[in-house]
């Protein structure tokens, strides 16, 4: 029986580590997966866009365009549309400077959580997921800061000029959210999740120290 015992123990604990391991390799690639798409939320111009309205009695149609935290883009003739603002420098439009800069310090969390990753070779996997966590969950807190700020900081000159009347704090006037602000505020879901995850991976590394499976060992043993 003993024999047996001691075989079912180290069974059990090599499975428990293929899993956790697996669990393990899929977060790190949702956390480079988030790291990317936080790139995209900070530098595409697709916060705001216009929407297609219909104007009777011959009055002019408002711009159509969409805006972001560093450009506003209208359309043109040309293939590529005109835009306006400072990318380039990362200098944020004035009137969004503040959802910018958080947006900034999410991304900076978050990469450096993947830049973490190279410390599981180094360090304690354990204290290793829980300074991802922290990142992950300070990275979140930023963007959902964010996601925030910026409704609030509609009544602007550029907001006006691309969505001309019914602009205000929490109103786009005759423009409507678009897809990056979308996916902003899915990151903050994503946030949290890999966040969560990542304090329980952090709590379920104890049970993989080798003492571990001494002490599952010796009650199957003693069972």
């Amino acid at each position: 029986m003993q024999p047996h015992a001691a075989e079912v123990a180290r069974l059990y604990q090599t499975e428990f580590v293929r899993s956790a391991r697996a669990v393990g390799a899929l977060w790190a690639v949702c956390t480079l997966c988030f790291a990317v798409i936080e790139v995209v939320i900070l530098i595409q111009p697709s916060w705001v866009g216009t929407r297609e309205l219909r104007y009777q009695g011959g009055a002019p149609p408002p711009p159509a365009g969409t805006l972001g935290l560093f450009e506003v883009c209208l359309e043109s003739d040309w293939p590529v549309p005109e835009c306006r603002g400072s990318l380039r420098t990362l200098t944020p439009l004035p009137a969004f400077q503040s959802p910018a800069v958080l947006v900034c310090v999410s991304l900076a969390m978050v990469w450096a959580s993947v830049g973490c990753l190279c410390l599981f070779r180094f360090c304690n996997a354990a204290t290793v997921y829980k300074i991802c966590a922290w990142l992950q969950l300070t990275a979140g807190f930023c963007l959902a800061l964010a996601c925030v700020l910026f409704p609030d900081s509609w009544e602007c000159a550029e907001m006006r000029a691309l969505c001309w009347e019914g602009v205000s704090s929490f109103s786009p006037g005759n423009c409507s959210v678009h897809w990056a602000f979308v996916l902003a505020m899915l990151g903050v879901l994503d946030a949290a999740i890999l966040a969560t995850l990542a304090f329980v991976l952090g709590n379920r590394q104890d049970a993989l120290l080798p003492q571990d499976g001494k002490d599952v060992t010796g009650l199957l043993l003693s069972a």
